[in-house]
């Protein structure tokens, strides 16, 4: 699986951020639907060159949504939980 495939960009959202501190050290990722953890994990240790901890993955259902006249449904999507080892941090959030 291509790596674009697996990452497909970083959630910085407010409860995102407030989990990543000194004692979670703990980063949230879109990802593919198809990429498993194990594909997530590799795909962070080698873009990022750090040491991944554990992944937790969940699939975020679509809403229910009126377009206009019509009922539609958005798109299924899923979020990884990326917790790196101790030491290890990764730029996002454009920090210095």
């Amino acid at each position: 699986m291509e790596m674009r495939n697996i990452l497909v960009r970083p959630l910085v959202t407010e409860k995102s951020t407030s989990d990543h501190n000194d004692e979670n050290n703990t980063y949230v990722f879109e990802v593919g639907l198809k990429a498993t953890k194990q594909d997530v994990k590799v795909a962070i240790e080698e873009y990022f060159g750090v040491k991944v901890e554990t992944v937790r993955t969940l699939i975020v259902r679509g809403k229910e949504k009126r377009f206009g006249r019509f009922l539609g449904k958005r798109s299924n999507w899923k979020k990884a939980y990326i917790r790196l080892a101790a030491g290890d941090s990764i730029n996002i959030y454009g920090e210095e």
